[in-house]
C-alpha cells in the first residue's frame, strides 16, 4: 500500500504543474496562487485532524515556531515566483529549474548541517543533476524566440526560495509533528499570498475569473494536497530511501502531460537532460 501511495504522490505532484498552467492562461498568477493555497491549507488541516497533532501546538518552542514562519514565507515567495514563471514560460523549461532547488538544498545542508556522508557520491549526483538541468533549459532558435524571457528570472528565484524553505523547515521542524508543521507553513503562505493580492489591488478581479480556470486552479490545489497526503502516508509506512526518489520522479509525469496537453515536445538534447536529472536525483536519494 505504501508503494502505491508513493507512486500516487509522484503522479499528483506531476499533474499539479499542468493543472496550474491550464488555470493561469488568463488569470493573474498571484491570484491563482492565493486560491490554490487555500485549497492546500484545507488538505493540511485534514492531515492534522487525522493525526490529532493539533494538541501539540502549545508545546512548540519559540525558535521552532519562528523558523516555521520563515519557512512559510520562503514557500510563499517560491510559489509566487513559480506561478509567475509558469504564466510566462514553457512548462518543460520552468519545472527543471524549479527542481534545481534540490542542488541548492543539498549544498546548504552540507554547509549548515554537516551532512557530508558519501560526499564524493553526493557531489557527483549534484553535478549530474546540474548537467541535466542545463540541457533541459536549452534556448530556442531565434526564429521561435518570441516568448517573454522573464520566466527564467522568476524560475531561478523560485528554486532559491524553495531551497531556503527546506533549510528553514529542517531547523523549525525539530520537535514538531510534521503534519502540524506543514499546516503552520501553509497558513503563512496563505496569508502572504492574499496579502500580495490585496496590496496589488488584484482582489477586484477575482469575480472576473472564469469558472473553468477557477476549477482548474482548485484542482491544482487538490493535486498538491493529494500528493502531500499520499507522500506522508508512504513516508510513515514505507522505506524512505525508496519513497523519496519515486516522489522526485514526478517530473516524468509533468513532461508526459505537457506533451499531451500543450504539445510541448522535448528535443533529443532536452530528453538527455531529463535522463541526467533522473540519474542525479536517484544517486542523491540512494546515498542520502
Amino acid at each position: 500500500m505504501w508503494l502505491f501511495t508513493a507512486i500516487l504522490s509522484a503522479f499528483f505532484a506531476g499533474i499539479t504543474s499542468i493543472l496550474a498552467k491550464c488555470g493561469i492562461k488568463k488569470t493573474d498568477s498571484d491570484t491563482a496562487t492565493a486560491i490554490r493555497t487555500a485549497v492546500v491549507l484545507l488538505f493540511a488541516c485534514i492531515m492534522v485532524g487525522i493525526t490529532g497533532s493539533a494538541k501539540t501546538l502549545p508545546a512548540i518552542s519559540p525558535k521552532s515556531l519562528l523558523f516555521l514562519l520563515f519557512s512559510g514565507m520562503a514557500t510563499g515567495a517560491s510559489w509566487i515566483c513559480y506561478f509567475k514563471a509558469l504564466s510566462l514560460g514553457n512548462v518543460n523549461k520552468v519545472v527543471p529549474i524549479d527542481k534545481s532547488s534540490t542542488i541548492l538544498s543539498v549544498l546548504l545542508a552540507m554547509f549548515l548541517f554537516g551532512e557530508t556522508g558519501h560526499l564524493a557520491v553526493r557531489l557527483a549526483g549534484v553535478a549530474v543533476l546540474a548537467a541535466g538541468i542545463f540541457l533541459m533549459v536549452e534556448k530556442k532558435e531565434a526564429a521561435a524566440q518570441k516568448h517573454d524571457n522573464r520566466w527564467l528570472f522568476y524560475a531561478i528565484l523560485s528554486a532559491v526560495f524553495a531551497a531556503l524553505t527546506t533549510v528553514l523547515a529542517k531547523i523549525g521542524i525539530s520537535g514538531v509533528e510534521s503534519n502540524l508543521g506543514t499546516a503552520i507553513r501553509t497558513a503563512v503562505v496563505l496569508v502572504m499570498a492574499w496579502l500580495i493580492v490585496f496590496l496589488k489591488g488584484k482582489h477586484t478581479k477575482i469575480a472576473e475569473i472564469s469558472k473553468k480556470e477557477l476549477a482548474l486552479i482548485s484542482f491544482s490545489g487538490l493535486g498538491t494536497g493529494a500528493s502531500w497526503l499520499c507522500y506522508y502516508y508512504a513516508i510513515q509506512n514505507g522505506i524512505v530511501s525508496v519513497v523519496v526518489p519515486i516522489d522526485k520522479l514526478s517530473i516524468l509525469v509533468t513532461v508526459l502531460f505537457s506533451r499531451l496537453v500543450f504539445g510541448e515536445r522535448l528535443s533529443r538534447k532536452a530528453s538527455l537532460g531529463l535522463m541526467l536529472m533522473l540519474c542525479g536525483t536517484l544517486i542523491m536519494a540512494i546515498w542520502s
